[in-house]
């Protein structure tokens, strides 16, 4: 099987690591698109385009999903303007399946004993990606979204989901096991529909 994947945020450490895991693991064509996509090195003519600018510039981002099965976005900035940008976009361009990151800790759902600050109730930049998380959660799509525990370089893909409304469990994650939750979730449009799901490293 293969999927047209837009990896929006593609020149960011996990985009980067997102996009060379579908080259490595799929036969998935790939749309990599940044703010500044000069940096992105060694593309598969046969597999990979790419396609500069903003979220928020409608008329590029309809290019840009342009025969594409599924959107990856990590994004960095104004998360809510941004995260109404791509519903609206999506909406437009008639695409359902979001995979969205965000942060964990947007449900106040990280255990004290794991980080005592690492709430929205204690941490106000999280504000921010709960307001994204609410406009996602209401678009009406195919969405998933990710709250990631800490990034780390690991090679490993050992990793656990929690649901929202469940306490998340763990600490941190490596990049290449989210690239690989990515892959399913890209591949496998009927899995985790309308699902918010931390991801963090097996304790256990």
């Amino acid at each position: 099987m293969m999927t047209n994947v837009l990896i929006i945020g593609a020149t960011g450490s996990l985009g980067q690591v997102v996009r060379q895991y579908l080259l490595e693991h799929t036969n998935d064509k790939l749309r990599l698109m940044a703010r500044d996509v000069s940096s992105i090195q060694n593309i598969d003519p046969e597999r990979e385009q790419t396609i500069q600018g903003s979220v928020t510039d409608q008329g590029v981002l309809f290019s840009a999903m342009e025969n594409i099965d599924a959107v990856f976005a990590s994004l960095r900035g104004d998360m809510a303007k941004m995260a109404q940008a791509l519903v609206d976009g999506m909406n437009e361009a008639g695409l359902r399946r979001l995979i969205f990151v965000t942060s964990l800790g947007i449900y106040n759902e990280v255990p004290e004993e794991i980080d005592p600050q690492g709430n929205l109730k204690d941490k106000p930049v999280l504000r921010d990606y709960r307001h994204a998380a609410d406009i996602v959660e209401s678009s009406g799509l195919n969405y998933v979204i990710l709250r990631p525990g800490w990034f780390d370089d690991g090679d490993d893909t050992d990793y656990q989901l929690t649901s929202k409304g469940e306490p998340f469990v763990g600490h941190d994650i490596s990049r290449k096991s989210i690239a690989d939750l990515v892959m399913r979730l890209t591949d496998d449009p009927g899995f985790g529909v309308r699902q918010s799901y931390g991801i963090s490293r097996k304790t256990f």
